[in-house]
């Protein structure tokens, strides 16, 4: 009996046993999954930055002109290059002053050994010459088409044998400037002229071969011929020229005045000296000076009709060597356009060869008025150099007393041998 409760007893402890491990405990917690990363995503693309060329340097243009320092022409000329500067700034123009005197030996031994500038503003002078030498570029197809409302006598200017050589900036020629306070009328003939300064009236008159020329047709003389033979000795009228200058001369010897321009500038300007020959390239020192005092009118005419002295054209020319004659050239255009030529004529006094440049001034009409009386286009023929060499030694009539028909007969045979 004792042997069946023990063995029921321990059957009832083993079910016990066995329901507790099955069941009885706190419920097992599960192991946490394992996080799963995002999947990684790239950051969206930059849209690239558009980025600007980096600007194109500027082409250098060398440019050479003569105008003095502090003079009317050098203070106007550099308000256009400072404009330029800022209207023109794909091109950086390197400025050099070069005293007149020196420009055109300096210009043609820098261009003879392939160097200089890209260009230069200069008087049509040595055009003819210089042209002939190859020493200026024939621009003829570069500016085609480049210069209306440029005035054909401008053109013309810059011409030589039909083909274009500069670019046209303005006309200059000598003429009678006057203070109208001091000489209210002035002279319109050559004996006036001469009255006036034999009444002890100082005229600071311009005695050279260049500033007189005019005044040889003025007495029907000719230096040369249709074909550019030297005829000075024919008839009589370039000695009556001379005769009559030197007469002149002799009044100013003996009033110790001025025998040339830059010795008259001060006596005129401080209204010593009632009147001046000289060309407009002056205008705007002696307006500055006299202001509304100031007048103009044409050289006297003589017994045989007015005055012709040699018409200038001032211009902008081109190096044969440079590479870069199409930006000089742009340079000049605007340089000489309308309002650069407006400048000129208002501050520099600088007859205008564009057609569409509005005239205001009264002097500026009445060089104009001045140059159709009688001045005459300056001849690029490379005979004209026979005048230079033989008829400039003008002294040897003023000073040594040479007769004046001896020393025309000697000049004219000197220049046709």
């Amino acid at each position: 009996m004792k042997t069946k409760l023990n063995l029921l007893f321990s059957l009832l402890l083993i079910t016990a046993f066995v329901l507790t491990a099955c069941g009885g405990g706190a419920a097992a917690t599960e192991e946490p999954a394992p996080a799963t990363e995002a999947p990684a995503t790239e950051a969206p693309a930059e849209e690239p930055v558009a980025t600007e060329p980096p600007a194109a340097e500027p082409i250098e243009v060398t440019f050479w002109h003569a105008y003095g320092t502090g003079s009317a022409e050098e203070v106007a000329l550099t308000a256009l290059l400072e404009q330029a500067a800022i209207d023109l700034p794909q091109y950086k123009i390197n400025v050099l002053q070069v005293p007149f005197n020196d420009v055109f030996n300096k210009y043609r031994t820098d261009v003879a050994a392939g160097g200089g500038p890209d260009m230069f503003i200069a008087p049509n002078d040595s055009l003819g010459d210089d042209a002939r030498a190859g020493l200026i570029a024939d621009i003829t197809d570069l500016a085609a088409g480049k210069l209306e409302g440029v005035n054909q006598l401008g053109i013309d200017g810059m011409s030589l044998d039909g083909k274009l050589y500069g670019i046209p900036e303005t006309l200059k020629a000598v003429v009678f400037w006057y203070n109208k306070d001091l000489l209210p009328t002035p002279p319109a003939t050559t004996d006036e002229l001469k009255a006036i300064m034999e009444d002890g009236k100082y005229v600071a008159f311009s005695y050279g071969c260049y500033h007189h020329y005019g005044f040889f047709s003025a007495f029907g003389g000719q230096i040369f011929d249709e074909n550019w033979k030297v005829i000075a000795d024919q008839g009589t009228g370039v000695i009556d020229a001379m005769t009559y200058l030197n007469d002149l001369y002799q009044i100013s010897k003996a009033n110790s005045w001025s025998k040339n321009d830059s010795e008259g500038l001060a006596p005129f300007q401080e209204g010593t000296a009632v009147a001046i020959t000289n060309g407009n390239w002056a205008m705007g020192d002696y307006k500055k000076a006299l202001g509304d005092k100031l007048g103009v009118a044409p050289l006297p005419a003589g017994p045989a009709g007015p005055a012709a002295p040699l018409l200038g054209v001032d211009g902008f020319y081109f190096n044969p060597n440079s590479t870069n004659k199409e930006a000089a050239l742009e340079v000049a255009l605007y340089l000489t356009n309308a309002a650069s030529q407006t400048v000129m004529m208002n501050e520099a006094g600088h007859v205008p060869v564009r057609t569409d440049v509005t005239i205001s001034d009264p002097l500026i009409q009445g060089l104009v008025d001045a140059f159709n009386t009688g001045a005459t286009i300056r001849p690029q023929v490379p005979e004209l150099g026979k005048y230079w060499s033989n008829f400039c030694g003008t002294d040897q009539v003023f000073e040594a007393g040479t007769p004046a028909a001896d020393w025309v007969k000697a000049a004219a045979e000197a220049a046709n041998k």
